[in-house]
């Protein structure tokens, strides 16, 4: 290194690494190196002019030249790093850019002189060429990094994807495809958004009324379109998009095509009742529908030519953000081709996922960046999701300051290496240049990519509200400041595009067009809804019995170890050997056992399996042993996705540490896959409460506010064995308790016979009467002798709502007392903790005494419990039985149906009311079970004798 050109070009930052590291320690540098930083340093020496590119002979450099090199290359640098901090990103100009003292020629000691004395290519890049000097490209640099747009990129690790994105803002060349027509479309689209805006708020009958306004946001609609064409253009298939309800109608009309009219019907023609009528309309005892800015629609796409994209934009709760993993699941199951053996094949270009999320939100709502974990992950990629935060600078009335602890909304992404663009939402041109940048890198690296779409929010959270009592200068400046479809109008006609008269005319047409929509929304209203229940074939009675030859042949494949494959000794002597035997007859197929044999099944039958959940390929008790691994190699081996008789795919991932976001994916995977069999399962039943939201806004609910048809199936470790409060409970009485319209199907088995058919059921009916399925899963019966099945169970029958005493039927007129009970306490009941799984002895002497499990909760099976009791001529009473506190379990759904059904109420066995799940010491465990499991067949009632 010994001439000014070897700080040129691509080469400064090079340099200027290496000089670095040479003021920290001289040493750590090549002696020639070495020598040439220190040759002539003297503060007092001025820099000499450096010479020409064109120069036959460079001049060798001084220290001096060398130093103000360095710092030139310095402040380009942090120009490209920091710049965003004095981009105007606030329209309203009350936030100032906060800078920083390091952008400053002065903090570095410099002059313009001085780095007017430079070439151009000090500062390098694509704003260095044609610059006659390192000023003028350092400015050009400024007015890129530092105008009304801010780019973030230093966090992202890859050079190949950094060095990208900065040659792409640099050169600008998504603001040079921005062509007249585009800026004339573009004025049509805020006419129209904005007009919609104040149709609603001055036009009876919808003045007054909640929509939670787009104003301040215009441009979010330009952008969204904008996003739909370009990803269409670059060839995607399918657009899958979340948001909440602020700007949702407009997006929903304008970006959408939801017709005027229809979303003008859906708001009350009384003021006097919109707060009874909110949420409401057309509503049966199935279909409940939701307020109009959580209701999601769909389109297709058409650009004019062949192109041809389904555009859905996901109905949401009110809870913010929660859609998002539910949204991602959906793309990624668009992506996936199931039809075939093995693992699904997948191609991001069949679709795209679009976030649109709130400033407040995004930081503030714990599932935004579990959703952003998935991201990079296997099981739920999705090729890049485009977020874009509708940055209105306000939640609700918090302001910022109390909203966030950083500097900006969207930082949470920096630690996801995503890049982020801020941009001002009052420069049109900006918004839609970042859009087009924003679809070509997730196109070309199928990551993340977030667009910060700063503005602001021109009336209260709702039109309601006063905002002014909370932000009085906010609003002080905001009522005063210019709509943005007639600034830019105004932009249009001083650039000679359009005169005065045409502006005008769009206003009027925009406006005559929602007059004639209220005229039809007054005058003929959309149809109301009707339910359409689901009629093709009976639940009940759909075959789930496989042959026992076909069992056998699917037994064998699933057990035998490929010849390349070297499986742990402990894993082929213990549990593959078990498993070759177990169809001989005796009962010893256990319950993970049967479950294998389900999915191979269900998989020769043609429907898809997607499992997941944390440990899932294993099992959280070692029990499932799915995927295997090579003990030399590290390669992993599934069976299941060789199956000769396979005709559809099967994927088994292990889930991050996360409730809410893995169970909302399989949530949005199961809507958008039917009649795929979506499996997730929790770690232990008692986290499940981790995800509740999605449990309660989306998995309970779903069809009943959205008509959508979740078909997911929960997999809840649940059981009472003296683990603890925090290992012992699914809370199966949350799910009960939300049970209505047939929304659920609720399972507690208490064997592997009847969970082998249960699946099988669940999956012959995923598109004749879809719906979700809860199953309480056991612990303690995963391999317990007794709950084992035979080959003969899973080859004969089906799945049994209710299951009877075991004992001789002969024996049932003397019996005076019924106990019913769910799932695992039965074998407490009849077994006891006998390790050789012999009956209790009070159990075998009380004769007036039958055990039945109800396996079944919801949709509760009125009849067959109904015949079951008939069935005791001589019963006097009752008994619910169960493991839990009085207040959980399943007693307090149970309880009035049974009194139901009987006529007069049933008894009560089981724990008290607790406040907590399950005892914290084993000894106190062992003593209330043993207590539930004997007051079973103490003061047995007499049978009366016939008169």
């Amino acid at each position: 290194m010994k001439t000014l050109l070897d700080f040129h070009g691509p080469n400064a930052g090079y340099a200027l690494d290496l000089y670095e590291q040479y003021q920290r320690d001289p040493a750590s540098v090549d002696a020639e190196t070495r020598a040439f930083f220190s040759q002539g340093f003297s503060p007092d020496s001025p820099p000499s002019a450096p010479p020409s590119t064109g120069s036959p002979a460079p001049e060798p450099l001084t220290a001096n030249q060398v130093e103000v090199i360095v710092r030139v290359g310095r402040i380009a640098r942090l120009v490209r790093e920091m710049g965003h901090s004095e981009a105007t990103l606030d329209p309203l100009g009350i936030h100032p850019p906060p800078g920083d003292p390091e952008l400053s020629l002065s903090y570095h000691g410099l002059t313009e002189a001085d780095i007017a004395s430079l070439p151009a290519s000090v500062v390098g890049g694509p704003c260095a060429e044609g610059a006659a000097n390192a000023l003028e490209a350092l400015n050009r640099l400024r007015a890129v990094y530092s105008g009304t747009v801010g780019y973030e990129d230093d966090h992202i690790q890859i050079p190949e994807e950094r060095n990208w994105f900065r040659e792409a803002v640099e050169s600008q060349r998504y603001f040079a495809t921005i062509t007249d027509e585009d800026r004339k479309t573009l004025l049509e689209q805020l006419t129209a958004v904005d007009s919609f805006e104040q149709f609603l708020e001055r036009v009876q009958p919808y003045k007054g009324q909640k929509r939670f306004s787009i104003e301040g946001i215009d441009m979010l609609v330009p952008v969204l379109n904008t996003l739909i064409h370009e990803a269409a253009k670059a060839g995607t298939r399918e657009l899958v998009m979340g948001m909440a309800h602020r700007g949702r109608l407009n997006v929903l009309t304008h970006v959408l095509g939801k017709p005027y009219a229809q979303i003008l019907a859906e708001f009350p023609t009384d003021p006097r009742a919109i707060d009874a009528l909110e949420g409401s309309g057309g509503e049966t005892h199935a279909y409940t529908g939701d307020v109009k800015y959580h209701k999601g629609f769909r389109l297709t796409y058409k650009n004019g030519g062949s192109v041809s994209m389904p555009v859905t934009l996901a109905p949401n709760p009110s809870h913010l953000e929660f859609v998002n993993p539910a949204v991602v699941g959906r793309a990624r199951a668009a992506q996936e081709s199931r039809d075939s053996a093995g693992q699904p094949k997948r191609d991001i270009l069949a679709s795209l996922a679009v976030q649109v999320h709130g400033d407040a939100a995004f930081p503030g709502q714990g599932v935004v960046a579990e959703t952003l974990n998935l991201s990079q992950l296997s099981g739920y990629r999705v090729g890049g999701t485009i977020h874009i935060i509708a940055n209105n600078q306000i939640g609700f009335t918090t302001n910022p300051t109390d909203g966030r602890s950083t500097m900006y909304a969207s930082d949470l992404a920096k630690g996801f290496e995503i890049p982020i663009i801020h941009v001002n939402a009052d420069d049109p041109e900006a918004c839609l240049a970042v859009t087009r940048l924003a679809v070509a890198y997730r196109q070309k690296f199928g990551k993340d990519f977030l667009i910060d779409l700063v503005g602001y929010r021109r009336l209260g959270h709702n039109e309601q509200e006063e905002p002014a009592f909370t932000q009085p200068r906010m609003y002080e400046k905001i009522r005063s400041f210019s709509r943005l479809y007639a600034k830019w109008g105004q932009e249009l006609v001083k650039r000679g595009l359009l005169t005065e008269a045409e502006v005008k005319a769009l206003s009027d047409a925009a406006w005559q067009r929602l007059e004639e929509a209220k005229a039809i929304a007054l005058e003929t209203g959309y149809p109301k809804h009707e339910d359409h229940p689901h009629t093709e074939g009976d639940p009940w009675q759909v075959a789930t019995a496989v042959p026992a030859e076909r069992l056998a042949a699917t037994n064998a494949f699933l057990n035998a170890v490929p010849e390349s494959f070297t499986i742990d000794s402990k894993l082929e002597k213990a549990f593959l050997g078990g498993r070759r035997t177990a169809l001989d007859g005796e009962r010893k197929i256990v319950w993970a056992h049967a479950e294998a044999l389900a999915y191979a099944s269900i998989l020769e039958e043609g429907t898809p399996i997607r499992l997941t959940g944390q440990d899932t390929q294993r099992g959280t008790f070692t029990q499932r042993q799915l995927v295997w691994h090579d003990i030399q190699s590290g390669k992993t081996y599934c069976a299941h996705q060789h199956l000769p008789g396979a005709t559809a795919s099967l994927a088994v991932y292990n889930s991050p540490l996360s409730e809410t976001a893995a169970l909302g994916f399989e949530y949005g995977y199961s809507v958008h896959a039917e009649g795929t069999l979506v499996l997730w399962e929790a770690q232990f039943g008692d986290f499940v409460n981790g995800a509740q939201v999605i449990i309660d806004q989306f998995i309970v609910s779903g069809k009943a506010k959205w008509e959508q048809n979740p078909t997911v199936v929960l997999l809840l470790p649940h059981g009472y064995e003296g683990a603890g409060p925090e290992h012992s409970s699914a809370r199966l009485e949350r799910f009960l308790l939300q049970c209505a319209g047939d929304n659920l199907r609720v399972a507690n088995c208490s064997t592997a016979a009847q969970y082998f058919h249960l699946l099988r059921r669940q999956a012959a009916t995923l598109k004749t009467d879809p719906r979700p399925l809860v199953v309480m899963t056991p612990k303690s019966l995963l391999r317990h002798a007794r709950a084992a099945a035979t080959v003969t169970e899973l080859a004969e029958g089906g799945f049994q709502a209710v299951l009877d005493d075991t004992r001789d039927p002969g024996r049932k007129k003397n019996v005076t007392r019924l106990v019913l009970c769910s799932g695992k306490v039965y074998y407490d009941l009849v077994y006891g903790a006998a390790p050789q799984y012999t009956e209790r002895p009070d159990y075998l002497a009380a004769e007036g005494v039958a055990i039945a499990r109800v396996e079944q909760l919801y949709p509760f099976p009125s009849e067959d419990l109904e015949a079951l009791v008939a069935s005791y001529p001589s019963v006097q009473e009752v008994v619910w039985l169960q493991e839990e506190p009085q207040n959980m379990g399943a007693w307090t759904f149970v309880a009035p149906r049974l009194e139901k059904l009987l006529g007069f109420k049933p008894r009560y066995i089981g724990r008290p009311e607790e406040a907590s799940p399950a005892e914290g010491s084993q000894t106190t465990h062992n003593t209330e079970q043993h207590r539930i499991a004997t007051e079973a067949f103490l003061n047995v009632p007499a049978r009366k004798r016939a008169k």
